[in-house]
């Protein structure tokens, strides 16, 4: 073999070895990316995704200078034989006042399944003036068949919300969980604690 091939030989194998090195650091970028966004969005309030967690009811002195509208929205994914309604599409609040809203699953299918409500907030910026002290989107729901529940949701706006803002709405969709992950859960809303 000339010297040639042998050069050549070697910048083929350095080019398919930083192709794949690359390729791998791309792989790992696009696992990792779903994780930082969520804590970006988080952090943030930006793309209107909410705490996960329940939060603390501050007491503050309820604005009774101005009265903000809050939007009820619910939505079930396709294949997902659940319905998720609210008893009031729409709330007149006071920023800093706390309200309580109740919602009703039902599954319409003929077996048990788990399904778990995943909120956003639109506008965006509203989601960081959004404490949600009692969710059911905190844990997943298990209804059997032909089963209804009824679940409230208790929040407050924070009297910081920019006063320009004047609609908030909130829109959950029901996702279901897969059969895999349903099979180990036990029945009944998941508590903190709980194991899967």
């Amino acid at each position: 073999m000339s010297n040639e091939q042998a050069t050549n030989r070697e910048g083929v194998r350095r080019t398919v070895t930083r192709t794949l090195v690359v390729l791998a650091g791309m792989f790992a970028f696009a696992f990792a990316l779903v994780p930082l966004y969520d804590v970006f969005c988080e952090v943030t309030g930006l793309n209107g995704k909410t705490s996960n967690t329940a939060q603390m009811l501050v007491h503050e002195e309820v604005d009774t200078s101005r009265m903000v509208t809050v939007q009820f929205i619910t939505r079930a994914s396709a294949g997902l034989p659940w319905e998720l309604d609210v008893q009031t599409r729409q709330v007149r609040v006071h920023p800093g006042q706390s309200n309580e809203v109740f919602f009703t699953f039902r599954n319409r299918g003929g077996e048990a399944s788990r399904a778990k409500a995943v909120p956003s907030v639109s506008p965006s910026e509203a989601s960081v003036h959004l404490r949600k002290l009692s969710c059911f989107c905190f844990q997943e729901q298990r209804l059997a068949g032909g089963e209804r529940l009824e679940a409230p949701l208790v929040f407050q706006l924070t009297r910081d919300l920019p006063a320009d803002i004047k609609t908030v709405t909130l829109v959950y969709t029901l996702y279901p969980v897969q059969p895999a992950q349903a099979a180990v859960l036990p029945r009944g809303p998941i508590e903190e604690g709980d194991s899967a």
